[in-house]
């Protein structure tokens, strides 16, 4: 049986905590930057918990 090879878009966009959990960028930072407030910038900014639901695929795509 081959090795499973790691997705590596996933490797890109996901990090795992300490305690196993994902994190992932928010969306919606990349442009009409001069209409959102600084308050929605420096919210969008942070990263994010991956949803629950979402977890077992990407964590499945980064071979954990």
């Amino acid at each position: 049986m081959p090795k499973m090879k790691t997705h590596s878009g996933s490797k890109k966009r996901f990090k795992v905590t300490g305690s196993g959990k994902l994190m992932k960028q928010q969306a919606g930072l990349r442009h009409n930057l001069e209409v959102k407030s600084a308050k929605r910038k420096a919210r969008l900014g942070k990263d994010q918990v991956l949803a629950k639901a979402d977890s077992k695929v990407i964590k499945k795509l980064l071979g954990l």
